[in-house]
């Protein structure tokens, strides 16, 4: 198997406002390269206390993102025929944007083609056991350490499915969510991948839960992470397709029937999604959204209160934003 590379060199602080603009026109993974020493957090997740030093950070970042290859050489992105000067000038175009309110660096663009990457497994070796506040997030790979048994444990494997509860905007929606949820809830997680979100919900308490999401890949991951967590079939249910555009999954979620949405999408997703999703909330409902790099946060929340939703609060991890409103 091939796969096309397209490379980026950047700056360390634009790498996560990249990310997110490239995974609109369809570039997901990232591949990141920079000199950031880890965090003392990073370290313990690598089990590691003491590590050699490494070049000083000069502040420059590479982020790499990769495009399989038909057996005919084509390319193929969202769904639609593709090749490789369309895709540079879409990523072109993204840059010349983000430059209008940021630094990004150079920004210079490579092209170079690899074989026989094992995506399924070789992110394992950088996901392990961590914490979210209380709660223990664990890998099926790893064993739980006798002194965390009897605690809150999260089984999560995301496979091909986004969504391990590392990044800070999944941490964001699990804290919300945990201040909001009673047992009578009843869930919507709109971009559900892994399940996380919904499966914690309901692990605290919440009475169902139900996920849409674009990636037929999320099927198989929510079941596999709802058996890990002893979660009942009949307690989530799972459906692919567009809720922003396809009437016939609106109908099928249901209007009026939800105590807490959550959308953990990013900014340019949630403005469009959200005067429709109001339709599914019960009035005096949560809307929770994440995702949302923070020169974005005004735009979502004009969006919010456009729908007619109130803003309840919002929080703040990193770079990232969310904003809990209330129907």
């Amino acid at each position: 198997m091939k796969w096309m590379k397209f490379r980026i060199k950047t700056t360390v602080d634009a790498e996560d406002v990249i990310i997110s603009a490239l995974y609109d026109i369809g570039l997901e993974g990232a591949q990141i390269e920079d000199k950031v020493p880890l965090t003392a957090l990073e370290k313990e997740q690598m089990f590691v206390d003491i590590l050699p030093d490494g070049p000083e950070d000069d502040g420059i970042a590479y982020l790499s993102f990769f495009v399989e290859e038909k057996e005919d050489g084509s390319l193929e992105l969202n769904g639609a025929a593709t090749d490789r000067d369309t895709i540079v000038s879409q990523i072109e175009a993204e840059l010349e944007d983000l430059r209008m309110f940021m630094e990004i660096g150079e920004g210079a663009i490579s092209v170079t083609e690899t074989e026989d990457i094992d995506w399924i497994n070789n992110w394992k070796q950088y996901f392990h056991q961590f914490y979210i506040d209380d709660l223990l997030v664990i890998p099926s790979w790893e064993e739980v350490k006798e002194e965390d048994k009897g605690k809150k444990i999260l089984h999560i494997d995301p496979g091909t499915a986004f969504g391990t509860g590392m990044h800070e905007t999944t941490q964001l929606c699990i804290r919300q969510i945990r201040k909001f949820l009673t047992e009578e809830t009843e869930l919507l997680d709109v971009g559900t991948g892994s399940g996380i979100l919904a499966i914690l919900a309901l692990m605290y308490g919440a009475r169902h839960a139900v996920g849409t999401d674009l990636d037929p890949c999320a099927v198989e991951a929510v079941a596999q992470n709802m058996e890990a967590n002893g979660i009942p079939a009949e307690s989530f249910r799972m459906m692919i397709g567009n809720i922003i555009t396809d009437k016939d999954v609106q109908d099928d979620v249901g209007y009026g029937c939800y105590d807490i949405v959550v959308a953990n999408i990013l900014a340019d997703v949630l403005v469009p999604l959200t005067p429709v999703i109001v339709n599914q909330l019960k009035e005096g409902g949560i809307y929770i959204t994440s995702g949302i790099i923070d020169t974005k946060e005004q735009e979502v929340r004009e969006a919010i209160e456009a729908a007619g939703l109130t803003v309840m609060e919002v929080t703040y991890q990193g770079e990232w934003v969310s904003v809990t409103a209330r129907k």
